[in-house]
This record gives structure tokens, C-alpha cells and sequence, in this order.
């Protein structure tokens, strides 16, 4: 992408001459040229450009001035200012307005060229953390939960009203239903995007652990605390926090979290003065901690701080229409890791994948998808790359009695062929019967 400069000055002689020097020293670059700030700013509402240069002393303004405008209109372009009479209070403004360098005219024959490659080094540095943050940004909207089903729909429309506010949010669901990717869609679409989010499993420490971890400790508090250590609570300061699991906190490290809620401050461990931080809480379950509060097993004032906002993420189970915009996602993402062409699926894959409960939900499909690659045969996915409880589970919605002699039949040649690897004439030697006959029973139960 060619690098695009402005040059703003009212001298028509030194304004091309600087322009002339600088295009000696850059074959890709773009020069555009103004005699006051009023040209200037009709070629930034134009095109972007990266490095402004500009005098001071111009006849409609000051260029100390102009650089707020630059950077409101175009916030990653540099400006360099220059001036012939320079005094340290307009250096010290321009660099306050944002400014990347001030300079004195008559040093520019040596400093010009070398500024102008910081600058655009910088501003190119930039525009590939903007690019980048976008990129995140974009990996974890709201547009990238996949699935078209009414219950996800719901959830996602939940989860989208409450991402601009600062409320606490309690997302409820089966293991596997995607918890973490919906807390980081409601940090990406508020107003906190900006800043950290920081998650942790409440379930994988040890009380003692779980609470250095979130909250910190100071040196010498416990044995092998050689040195301070800011907790997850500092880190995602001014960011959100999101505690999966919490149902499984220990009850005593529930009363620092409801104090971190309620005013926002915490003490690390081994420490006496409070931190002070401005966080949002996500927090995460599959338990009925309802349930668990009127039981005594979980803090019932913190359950209730949690819950400001819940969200149920329907099960896998509940939206099955949804499994083959997943199957085809996961087919993608693993085929790629693979480095393998991505294949075609059969309706039969896709058929038993729907007709599956799915305890482990989104990620049993995953996994399921990604062995099925492993084990795939030529260049499809069929039914014998899945696991053979999937490929011979019974659909949710039949009708027929499972002591039916064709259903016990179809699953007993089923189980025999998995058992055999799909050998027909092992197979047909265990049944007892001739290889003709066998053929004829598979294509009878389309097998």
C-alpha cells in the first residue's frame, strides 16, 4: 500500500522544494500539497494520509492548533510541525496536541528525513495493532456464534442488550454450551473492549491458589512467595473479569468476591490496605446455585449480586438445526489445522450427528469432528468415521418399539460391521450366513 504525506505551507518555493527532497528519498510515496489550513483540511476529509508535515505561522491559523483537528479527523497520521521561529511553549503545546515532533526550520536538511522514517514507522506499527485489534474485535462479535436456532437467537439477543451497560451478568448452561465465547462477544461489544478480559477457571485451584490468583499476594506472605504478584482482579482493571465455574468457590473466597462487587475493593494476601480497582464481573455455571444458596452451599447475598442479568445458553440437544452450521464450521477449522482439503459430509454424517444428545454439547461436536477427519476414508465424511454409539443411537422422536425385530436386527448387523471394521465377508462368516445375503440386508436397511 503506497504511503501517502501532506505538506501544509504558505511558501510555494519551500513547500516544493521539501517536497521535491523527500520524493528522492521515497519511490512509493504520495505527496499532496496546501497553502493554508483551510486547503489542508479539505485533503484530510478527502484521503488519509500518514505523516503531515506543517508550518506553524499560517495565514488562516496556527498549525500547533490544527494538529487537535488532524488527529480528530485522521487520529493514527503523524504530524510534524515546523516553524522559523521556535519557541519552547509552542513545542511543549505541540507535543500536548499530540504532535510526533517540532522543529525549527534550517535544521530540517538533516533531521527531515530520518524524522519522516519514525514517523511512518510508527504510524505503520499502528495501523497493525489497529488491524489486529479489529481482527479481535471482529473473532469475538456476536456475528461469529454460530447457529440460527430460536433458543441461541434469545440468548444472543440477551447478551447483546446487556453488553453496553456495566451490569453483572451470570451466564447459565451445560458444560460445553459456549459460556467463555459469549462472556468474551459481551466484553468486545462494550464499552470496556478496549481493555483487558481475563478469564479463569474457579474449578481447576486449590482455595488457597484461587485466591493468589485472583486477588494477588505481596512478597513473604506464604512460603514460595518470593516476590509480589498482582492478582486477575488488577489485571483487568478498567477491563471485565470472567469466572467460570463459580459454583465451585469456596465459600470463604465468595465473601471476597462480594466485596470486590459491592465496592469494588479487595486485599491481597498477606497484605492490610484494600487495592482499588473497576471491573466488570461475568460469571459462569452449570449448577442451580439458586438451589445450592437455600441449601447453604453457595453465599445466597452473592448469588443474588451475580444474577443482576442471567443468561441460559440453550444445550446442544435443544437446537439441533444448529448441527450442521456447527459440523460445517468444525470441518473447516480442523481440516485447516490439519493441513488436508476439506472434505464433503454425507447426509447420513450430518443425519446421525442431529440425532446424537450431545452431553458434552458444542465441544463433544468438536472433538467428534475432528476424529471423524482423523478416521475418514477418501475424500467424504460418512457415517463409518463416526463413533458407533453415534452411528447406531436411536432417533429422539421414534416411535417403534425397540423390541421391533428389524430395528434389532439393523443394530445387531451394525454393531457386527463396526466390529468386523466394515469387513462384509468376516462379518457374514459370524452371522452364519452367505456374503450375497448380507449385501442384500444392507442395502434393505440402507446401511
Amino acid at each position: 500500500m503506497q504511503n501517502r504525506m501532506l505538506i501544509i505551507d504558505d511558501e510555494d518555493k519551500l513547500r516544493q522544494l521539501l517536497a521535491r527532497i523527500i520524493e528522492l528519498e521515497w519511490e512509493d510515496l504520495e505527496i499532496q500539497q496546501a497553502a493554508d489550513l483551510k486547503i489542508g483540511l479539505q485533503q484530510l476529509k478527502q484521503r488519509e494520509f500518514d505523516v503531515v508535515i506543517s508550518d506553524v505561522k499560517l495565514p488562516d491559523g496556527n498549525g500547533v492548533d490544527f494538529v487537535l483537528e488532524i488527529k480528530k479527523q485522521q487520529p493514527l497520521t503523524e504530524v510534524i510541525l515546523m516553524t522559523a521561529y521556535g519557541q519552547i511553549s509552542d513545542g511543549v503545546q505541540a507535543i500536548k496536541n499530540g504532535a510526533f515532533d517540532y522543529m525549527t526550520k534550517g535544521d530540517d536538511n538533516n533531521k527531515i528525513i530520518p524524522l519522516l522514517y519514525k514517523a511512518f514507522e510508527k504510524v505503520k506499527m499502528a495501523k497493525r495493532i489497529a488491524k489486529l485489534e479489529a481482527q479481535v474485535g471482529k473473532k469475538y462479535s456476536f456475528d461469529q456464534i454460530i447457529g440460527q436456532s430460536r433458543e441461541l437467537k434469545n440468548a444472543i439477543n440477551l447478551a447483546e442488550r446487556v453488553a453496553p451497560t456495566d451490569s453483572t451478568v451470570l451466564l447459565l448452561g451445560e458444560t460445553g454450551t459456549g459460556k467463555e465465547v459469549f462472556a468474551q462477544a459481551i466484553h468486545y461489544a462494550s464499552k470496556r473492549s478496549a481493555k483487558s478480559f481475563v478469564a479463569i477457571n474457579c474449578s481447576a485451584f486449590s482455595k488457597d491458589l484461587l485466591e493468589s490468583e485472583l486477588f494477588g499476594h505481596i512478597a513473604g506472605s506464604f512460603t514460595g512467595a518470593m516476590k509480589d504478584k498482582a492478582g486477575l482482579f488488577e489485571e483487568a482493571n478498567l477491563g471485565t473479569i470472567f469466572l467460570d465455574e463459580i459454583g465451585e468457590m469456596p465459600l470463604e473466597l465468595q465473601a471476597k468476591i462480594l466485596r470486590v462487587l459491592e465496592t469494588g475493593e479487595f486485599i491481597k494476601v498477606g497484605e492490610s490496605k484494600p487495592t482499588k480497582v473497576n471491573v466488570r464481573v461475568i460469571a459462569a455455571t452449570n449448577r442451580d446455585l439458586e438451589k445450592e444458596a437455600e441449601e447453604g452451599l453457595f453465599r445466597a447475598d452473592l448469588f443474588y449480586r451475580l444474577s443482576v442479568f442471567n443468561i441460559h445458553l440453550p444445550a446442544l440437544k435443544d437446537r439441533p438445526s444448529d448441527i450442521p452450521m456447527l459440523i460445517e464450521f468444525f470441518v473447516g477449522i480442523c481440516s485447516s489445522k490439519m493441513n488436508m482439503k476439506i472434505p464433503q459430509v454425507d447426509s447420513a454424517y450430518i443425519d446421525a450427528m442431529k440425532n446424537h444428545h450431545w452431553r458434552g454439547n458444542i465441544r463433544e461436536l468438536k472433538n467428534v469432528v475432528e476424529r471423524s477427519l482423523i478416521l475418514m476414508d477418501g475424500d467424504r465424511l460418512g457415517l463409518n468415521s463416526l463413533p458407533y454409539d453415534i452411528q447406531v443411537e436411536k432417533p429422539k422422536s421414534h416411535s417403534s418399539s425397540s423390541f421391533a425385530l428389524h430395528d434389532v436386527e439393523k443394530e445387531h448387523i451394525q454393531r457386527v460391521l463396526h466390529h468386523t471394521h466394515n469387513n462384509k465377508a468376516e462379518a457374514a462368516r459370524l452371522f452364519g450366513i452367505g456374503i450375497a445375503t448380507l449385501y442384500r440386508k444392507i442395502e434393505e436397511y440402507k446401511l
